[in-house]
């Protein structure tokens, strides 16, 4: 069988893989003169691989059908994961948080051996190719444009793993949602997962909390709240909290978010703390509560030396952050939107496309930082390589 896959990504790379070592006669295409550049952004930060929690746990973080990603992920697992970086050579550890590292904290040697072992398996690299059609067969007419030029390929098979829309620099720059939705494919808008949230600080919030961490916090978006960490921006919020309620955030009308800074006591409790001191409550809730200058500067915004124990305790319990709306997509770690899940099959095909199927981050699923996105990457594309295999 003669297979197209279109994207140098993990999810590209992983399908090519699997569907190689079945015997297919595999060409990778990719717009860009080398593949897995968003692997080597991701190496930026050690390349967390995966995470180390209970399988359960671990399934219940990506968005979207859960019984597929039961499947999914049961079938290539954290483990397995794992087993395959130590195939490449790649000694990977767990951190206490229960991420994965390659031993290394590095991409580039992982990548290396990556493809010298595609390459031994026969896979053919087409760079500097742009997608810009598809004349569905099959056989398949795929279309690339080349330095100008306009090229032609045919193939029995096609796996479609041209990534979302975040990082755009690396190749992923979401011009292919044109192309399905112009034949046909219903696709979701994409839109910026994983990222920063923009709110109105005020002046003198920023003087003293710009660019400092906010920790131990809950935070709550609507009906649902997380742990973690926040980072205060000069526009906004960032952190991994905020990072786990994007998916709730985009679909409140007035986004807000609201924080905890005091989880582990009551507000009865902080009020009892503030109530021995004689100085004014803005002023003693810092020393009293063990508050960081940003968080003091964040409870006390727009209070007076007068007000009251009561007042200061249910914001540092409840203060609530009205956000302007998220980042870019280009600064995202990851979008949200895709191919919707209507138009796949179990195996990831396109249902009005014979032979058509898409793997990673083209389809419309999300999980938060943590290894679960790069899980999600290499457990779709082993799924279609396996499918392609079995045909």
């Amino acid at each position: 069988m003669k297979l197209g896959v279109i994207g140098g990504g993990p999810a590209g790379l992983r399908a090519a893989e699997v569907a190689a070592s079945a015997g297919a006669s595999v060409t990778i295409f990719d717009a860009k003169p080398s593949v897995g550049r968003k692997l080597l952004v991701a190496g930026r930060g050690g390349l967390n691989l995966t995470h180390g929690e209970d399988l359960g746990r671990f399934i219940s973080r990506y968005s979207g059908p859960a019984d597929f990603w039961q499947h999914a992920i049961s079938a290539f697992t954290p483990s397995d994961l794992r087993e395959w970086a130590a195939g490449l050579g790649i000694e990977t550890f767990e951190q206490r948080t229960g991420r994965v590292y390659p031993r290394e904290m590095k991409a580039a040697p992982l990548l290396r051996r990556w493809v010298d072992r595609l390459r031994g398996l026969g896979v053919t690299f087409e760079m500097n190719h742009r997608w810009t059609g598809l004349k569905p067969g099959p056989p398949h007419e795929l279309e690339f444009s080349i330095y100008d030029e306009h090229r032609t390929f045919t193939s029995d098979a096609v796996i479609l793993a041209l990534g979302g829309a975040s990082w755009p620099i690396t190749g992923s720059d979401g011009h292919w949602t044109s192309i399905l939705t112009s034949l046909g494919i219903g696709v979701n808008p994409l839109a910026p997962a994983n990222c920063g949230w923009e709110t109105a600080w005020p002046r003198e919030v920023l003087a003293t909390a710009e660019g400092k961490p906010l920790k131990n916090l809950v935070v709550r978006a609507g009906d649902h709240e997380v742990k973690g960490e926040l980072m205060v921006t000069s526009y906004g919020l960032e952190g991994g909290a905020i990072y786990q309620l994007g998916t709730h955030l985009r679909a409140m009308p007035e986004p807000v978010v609201h924080i905890d800074f005091k989880p582990t006591y009551s507000l009865e409790e902080l009020v009892t703390k503030l109530a021995a001191s004689k100085l004014p409550a803005v002023t003693a809730c810092k020393q009293c509560w063990r508050l960081s200058d940003a968080t003091h500067a964040i409870i006390c915004a727009g209070h007076s030396d007068q007000s009251s124990a009561t007042g200061l305790a249910e914001r540092a319990k409840s203060c609530a952050i009205p956000l302007i709306g998220p980042r870019p997509i280009d600064e995202a770690i990851s979008s949200a939107g895709g191919v919707r899940w209507d138009e796949l099959d179990v195996n990831l095909m396109l249902r009005k496309l014979t032979r058509v199927f898409v793997a990673g981050e083209m389809i419309d699923w999300e999980a938060t930082t943590g290894g679960y996105l790069m899980q999600g990457c290499f457990a779709t594309g082993t799924l279609v390589g396996k499918a392609i295999a079995a045909s």
